[in-house]
C-alpha cells in the first residue's frame, strides 16, 4: 500500500468519528449549579464508545537524514499537490535570552528578512511575492525554539530555498530596521495596556510564575527593548543559529533523493558552532490562592481568568488533562460555554485551555462578562471547577469529548503545517517514534476516573489564581466573597489601601 493511500485510509477512518462528534451539539442536558435549571444542548445520549479498531492504522513515517555539519533533515513526502512547506527550527528561543535583554530572540527572528548580505529588505519582500511563497520567522519569550518557515510551489523550490537559506544564514540586522521595529513594538506595548485581555493574561502569568521565571512575561519589558542594538541581534544569531542546533522539517511533493542535493547546496557549507545549552528553569512552587483585580473605571465588562499551574508536555497525565480540559471548556460543548453562555447568557463564550513545555504550563478558564453579572459568573466558574474535581464526568460527555479530539486530529492530518508541527514536537520533546500513530488510541483509553484524578490533582482550589479586569468600584465586593482582593492599576502598580476581604 502506498504512503499516500495509507494516510488517506487513516483520515477516512478517523473522519467517520468527526461526523459522529458533530452530533455532540444536539439536545441533552447537564446540571448547571445548585438549584439551577439544567443546561440545554449539552450532549447526545446513548452514543457508542469510540471504536478502537478503527484507530489501528499507522501514519506514514517521516524520512530522516543529517548533513555533515549536523543539520538534521526530516521529510514527510506528500504528493497530493505540487507544493511544499518547510521549517527551520533553531533549538534556542526566548529561554536563551539574556536576563536583561528579554525579547532578544523575538527581535532576531522578526528581523531576519529585513536585509541580508545579498538582498535588501525590499528585495526579499518582492522576491517572496514574485514566487508566490511565504516567509516568516518567530520566537516567543519563553519558547524553546526560534522558527523560520517558508512554503510555495515545487516548481519554485530552488529559488525559494535560496532565499530561505539566505535570510537564515546571512542577515545583517540594519540598525535602521532595528530602530523601526523597536518603535513599533514600544507603541504596541502602549496599546496593549488598554486591552483588558492583555492585562488579565499579564497578571495571571505573574501570579503563576512569580517574577523570575521566563514564562512570567507575555510581552518584553520596555526597558529591554530600548537597549537592543543590531550587534545584540547579530551576536544572538551567530551564537544560536547553527546547523548543529537546528532541525529542518519538510512536508511536500518531494523525495529525499530530490531534496538532499538542494539542501547540500543551500546549507552544506553553513558552519557548525559551540552552542550554549539553554537553562530551562522549573516552574516555581504553586502559590497560595490569590485574587487580583485590575481597575478599569467605567468598564462595562469584567474579564475573568481563573487557573492553576498545569503540566509539562511530556507528563504522563497529558491525555487525562486533555480530556478534562475538553469537557470543562474546550469549545461550544464544554461545560463552561453551556453554563455561562447557553444557560445563563452572561457572555458570548467561556472556555478553558492548558499548555506545557519542558516546564509546567498553565491550566486556565476564562471569559468576558457584563459587569452586572460578575457575581453570577464567578459563582458558576467556581461551581464548574469544583464539579470537575468532585464528580466523575458522564459517559456521554467523555465519549463526545473523545470523538471531538480524535475528529479534530483526523482533520488536522490534511494540513501540511500541522504535520510539520507534529514532526517538530516529536523531535523537541523526544516523544516515541509512534507517538502520533497511537495518539487516537491514547485519547480513547482515558477513563472517567483518569479525568477526575487529573482534575483533583491540577485544579487545586487552594492554589487557584483569580484575575479580574474591570471596574473595581463594582467588582471588588463581589470578588471579596472569595478572599482578599489585591487591586492594581493598568500599569500593574498596587492601588494603595484597596485590599478587601469579605470572606
Amino acid at each position: 500500500m502506498s504512503m499516500m493511500k495509507t494516510r488517506s485510509n487513516v483520515i477516512v477512518a478517523l473522519s467517520l468519528i468527526v461526523m459522529v462528534s458533530s452530533l455532540a451539539f444536539g439536545q441533552g442536558g447537564t446540571q448547571s449549579g445548585p438549584g439551577q435549571q439544567t443546561t440545554k444542548g449539552a450532549v447526545i445520549k446513548g452514543k457508542a464508545p469510540v471504536n478502537k479498531e478503527v484507530l489501528k492504522v499507522k501514519l506514514p513515517r517521516a524520512e530522516e537524514a543529517t548533513l555533515k555539519n549536523g543539520l538534521r533533515v526530516v521529510l514527510l513526502p506528500m504528493h497530493k499537490v505540487p507544493t511544499f512547506n518547510m521549517q527551520l527550527v533553531v533549538l534556542s528561543g526566548g529561554l536563551s535570552d539574556k536576563p536583561d535583554y528579554r525579547g532578544l530572540s523575538n527581535f532576531t527572528a522578526a528581523l531576519l528578512r529585513e536585509g541580508t548580505s545579498k538582498r535588501s529588505s525590499k528585495d526579499i519582500a518582492e522576491q517572496v511575492d514574485a514566487l508566490g511563497a511565504t516567509l516568516t520567522a518567530t520566537s516567543g519569550l519563553s519558547s524553546l525554539t526560534s522558527v523560520v518557515s517558508t512554503s510555495g510551489l515545487v516548481e519554485n523550490l530552488d529559488q525559494t530555498l535560496d532565499l530561505f537559506a539566505d535570510v537564515i544564514r546571512n542577515p545583517t540586522f540594519p540598525q535602521s530596521e532595528v530602530d523601526k521595529y523597536k518603535t513599533r513594538t514600544l507603541a504596541q506595548l502602549q496599546i496593549q495596556r488598554s486591552i483588558p485581555q492583555f492585562l488579565a493574561a499579564e497578571q495571571f502569568n505573574k501570579a503563576i510564575y512569580g517574577t523570575n521565571h521566563p514564562a512570567s512575561l507575555i510581552a518584553p519589558p520596555a526597558e529591554s527593548i530600548k537597549k537592543l542594538t543590531s550587534k545584540d541581534l547579530a551576536d544572538f544569531h551567530s551564537t544560536y543559529y547553527r546547523p548543529n542546533n537546528a532541525i529542518l522539517a519538510i512536508v511536500g511533493d518531494v523525495t529525499m533523493k530530490e531534496i538532499m542535493p538542494k539542501l547540500e547546496k543551500a546549507f552544506g557549507d553553513w558552519q557548525k558552532g559551540d552552542v550554549p545549552a539553554a537553562t530551562i528553569p522549573p516552574a516555581p512552587a504553586q502559590a497560595d490562592a490569590r485574587i487580583f483585580l485590575i481597575d478599569r473605571p467605567g468598564s462595562v465588562q469584567t474579564v475573568l481568568q481563573l487557573g492553576t499551574l498545569g503540566i509539562e508536555r511530556t507528563s504522563p497525565d497529558y491525555f487525562s488533562v486533555l480530556l478534562a480540559d475538553r469537557v470543562l471548556g474546550g469549545g461550544p460543548s464544554g461545560r463552561l460555554f453551556l453554563n455561562l453562555r447557553e444557560d445563563k447568557g452572561y457572555t458570548y463564550g467561556a472556555y478553558s485551555n492548558f499548555g506545557g513545555s519542558k516546564f509546567r504550563g498553565t491550566w486556565v478558564s476564562s471569559s468576558e462578562v457584563r459587569t452586572d453579572v460578575t457575581e453570577g459568573a464567578m459563582k458558576e466558574f467556581m461551581y464548574e471547577l469544583n464539579r470537575m474535581r468532585n464528580e466523575p464526568v458522564s459517559t456521554d460527555e467523555l465519549e463526545n469529548a473523545k470523538r471531538a479530539i480524535i475528529g479534530s486530529f483526523a482533520l488536522s492530518l490534511e494540513q501540511p503545517t500541522t504535520l510539520l508541527q507534529n514532526i517538530v514536537t516529536q523531535k523537541i520533546y523526544n516523544l516515541p517514534a509512534d507517538y502520533w500513530d497511537t495518539y487516537p488510541q491514547k485519547v480513547a483509553a482515558v477513563t472517567a476516573a483518569d479525568v477526575q484524578t487529573a482534575a483533583k490533582k491540577y485544579l487545586d482550589m487552594s492554589h487557584l489564581q483569580v484575575v479580574a479586569v474591570g471596574d473595581a468600584s463594582k467588582a471588588r465586593e463581589v470578588l471579596a466573597k472569595y478572599g482578599k482582593v489585591e487591586v492594581y492599576d493598568a500599569e500593574g502598580k498596587p492601588v494603595t489601601g484597596s485590599e478587601t476581604n469579605n470572606k
